[in-house]
């Protein structure tokens, strides 16, 4: 039992650590600047396909200026009320920072993130384009935002969906919208797709 509570604190360690990067605006390879660790090693471990040494951990939490507990899920449970409070006492977007929420507890497979980019003022810049292994998906809630998919520039609204290989160059701004975009991501390993099960429309109703 000790050996299977270890291993599911290493398997849902991944997604914790790329959501602290993520919060800090950091890239794989500004981490990796950081601590020596190479930009595949660390995209691996996000993605639960390999699973961090101690040594790797201690980096990575000094790095980011967060506990063991909090990367390893075993903060006492009075944290997260607090944290609730205090952002409930806060606007979502602070300063140039987006917010990044966990939806899902990892468990080796997809994961998902709720977050918000602040409003801008003037005319925005050209998102900067980061690359790494994975799928993502992507669904706008609110908001205008600018997508960045290889030399591809869209702008997505409420309702609009995007998919594509993380290992095309991407990047997301708030596209000039006068307020804040709120957006779903989906995020699983290599070669993951959606399976769509609900049957195709049929021509009910069609004239």
């Amino acid at each position: 039992m000790a050996d299977d509570n270890v291993a599911g604190t290493l398997a849902t360690m991944g997604p914790r650590l790329r959501a602290v990067r993520e919060r800090r605006g950091a890239t794989l390879t500004e981490v990796s600047c950081a601590t020596g660790i190479s930009p595949s090693t660390l995209s691996r471990i996000e993605t639960g396909r390999r699973k961090p040494t101690l040594e790797v951990v201690l980096l990575l939490a000094k790095e980011y200026g967060v506990s063991l507990d909090e990367l390893a899920g075993t903060a006492p449970a009075a944290a997260p009320a607090a944290e609730r409070r205090a952002r409930a006492s806060v606007p979502l977007s602070l300063g140039d920072d987006k917010a990044v929420l966990p939806l899902t507890r990892y468990v080796g497979g997809l994961h998902a993130h709720k977050h918000v980019l602040p409003s801008v003022d003037g005319r925005p810049v050209r998102p900067r384009q980061v690359s790494h292994e994975g799928y993502e998906w992507l669904c706008v809630l609110y908001g205008r935002l600018w997508l960045a998919l290889g030399e591809q520039d869209l702008v997505l609204t409420a309702g609009d969906v995007a998919e594509f290989d993380t290992r095309t160059p991407h990047g997301v701004a708030n596209a000039g919208s006068g307020g804040p975009v709120e957006y779903l991501i989906m995020f699983g390993p290599q070669g993951e797709r959606l399976r769509p099960r609900t049957p195709p429309a049929t021509g009910r109703g069609a004239r």
